[in-house]
């Protein structure tokens, strides 16, 4: 069970509240908010595409890590999982409603990113320098 969800299924008092330590938030922004994670949903945002896809078009991720990283995303209800039956199987995998309400804003962060990149090197340049 996740933290923050009573035995009744219920929400907890401070459910919303991700500064709480018991907030179920804090589990799910765990989920979304690691590197790899933030990378899976931005990379199927355009479309689905397959686990060796993903694993290409995500350099430096390990095909251990995108297993993980896509389980943990389909648990949550952000990542579709589907199946075509046929010989290899071919596995593919999309963002549900859920994930693409998800990428909207990171499709911002990752403008953000992309805009601010060279002020932000140039700060760590600063401090690491002085």
């Amino acid at each position: 069970m996740r933290e923050g969800l009573q035995a009744s299924g219920t929400a907890s008092p401070r459910e919303g509240d991700v500064f709480h330590s018991e907030c179920v938030g804090r589990a799910i922004m765990e989920d979304i908010s690691g590197r790899w994670s933030t990378l899976i949903l931005a990379a199927l945002r355009d479309r689905p595409m397959r686990f060796f896809e993903l694993r290409d078009k995500i350099e430096g991720i390990s095909e251990k890590v995108l297993s993980q990283k896509l389980r943990v995303l389909v648990r949550d209800g952000l990542v579709e999982r589907t199946v075509e039956p046929s010989v290899p199987p071919k596995v593919s995998y999309a963002l549900t409603d859920l994930g693409r309400g998800l990428t909207r804003p990171l499709g911002q962060l990752v403008r953000w990113i992309a805009a601010h990149a060279p002020e932000v090197v140039a700060a760590r340049e600063s401090y690491d320098a002085g």
